[in-house]
């Protein structure tokens, strides 16, 4: 049985993104519920999500373990893994870990861009490593079975979580800095760490992380996939797309500023560039996955390999958690 899994969406969730994403067949979708929401804004947002649930019962379901992404293949829908791109729910009380696990909560991030109580952001200028709090959260991640996922954590940071962790961690979206000098790419030294540990890289469609932006091909794309795998094992990488469509751009730019600055912050894009970037014109939304399949086909990956890349990997890799 083969699996098609998305590890990383952000869009304005809606029945119509929920059939995309059916049509897309994709079998399992991680969605973010948090940039930088506290505990019970969080809690608020999952009222939001119950809501979807029970309105679209015949195109989605709550995902907790790798039987509900089987359950959800064979009913002709897809399991969505609740996943949070910052710390900020957990406020500074280890006890919400364990909480938000028990509410569905499969994967969290240690940082958004900026220093938390428990790593430092890609943005800061002084990575500082896991925190005291960090190391503790990490523990108790490992202990309810959370997912620590490193995607907008600094590089010493995501050395030290590998390091620091008795379980593989993740970067659910980025790509590798050797193709592109992206402020979230991950160097040499993180993807060989990650192959060492049994860890999982998702490459990321969004336009700021791609060769060329907007106008990245799709065998440049593919490429690099193919590229990656003389550093990284081909069983440790998948898709996890950061797509974030249907998005006005005022969302982007409470994304990059949160709550924490009076000033513009533009992250990776520009004044002149502040909103959503336009997606490649080859993957405008999930459906694109079925250009991702041929492409890889294309640079030379066996249909086996395509399979494991675009879903197969990430299954295995939920079953660890199960």
């Amino acid at each position: 049985m083969n699996f098609r899994i998305d590890n990383l969406q952000y869009c304005n969730w809606s029945r119509e993104i929920f059939q995309i994403n059916n049509e897309a067949q994709l079998d399992a979708v991680h969605a973010t519920i948090c940039y930088h929401e506290d505990f019970d804004e969080l809690q608020n947002n999952i009222k939001k999500w119950d809501q979807y649930f029970k309105e679209n019962s015949d195109l989605i379901i709550q995902g907790r373990n790798s039987q509900d992404i089987k359950m959800a293949k064979s009913k002709n829908k897809t399991a969505i893994f609740y996943g949070l791109q910052n710390c900020s729910p957990i406020e500074d009380n280890i006890d919400y870990v364990e909480t938000l696990k028990n509410l569905g909560v499969l994967f969290m991030q240690l940082t958004y861009n900026n220093q938390s109580l428990l790593a430092t952001g890609c943005y800061e200028k002084r990575d500082t490593g896991i925190t005291r709090m960090g190391k503790e959260v990490i523990k108790e991640m490992n202990r309810v079975n959370m997912i620590i996922d490193m995607s907008h954590s600094a590089e010493f940071s995501t050395l030290e979580a590998i390091k620091i962790s008795d379980q593989p961690i993740v970067v659910s979206h980025a790509n590798p800095l050797f193709w592109h000098k992206g402020l979230r790419n991950k160097s040499d030294k993180v993807l060989k760490a990650l192959d060492e540990s049994g860890g999982m890289i998702g490459f990321s469609l969004y336009p700021h992380h791609l060769l060329g932006a907007s106008e990245c091909t799709l065998q440049s794309f593919c490429e690099m996939i193919a590229e990656t795998t003389k550093r990284i094992s081909l069983k440790q990488i998948g898709i996890g797309s950061d797509l974030c469509i249907r998005h006005p751009d005022s969302i982007v730019e409470w994304m990059r500023n949160g709550t924490w600055t009076k000033t513009k912050d533009f992250g990776e894009g520009s004044l002149s560039n502040a909103g959503f970037p336009p997606q490649p014109s080859w993957f405008e939304d999930a459906r694109g996955f079925y250009n991702l399949e041929k492409g890889l086909k294309d640079v030379g990956f066996s249909e086996d390999e395509v399979h494991d890349i675009l879903g197969n990997n990430w299954y295995n890799f939920y079953h660890k958690f199960d």
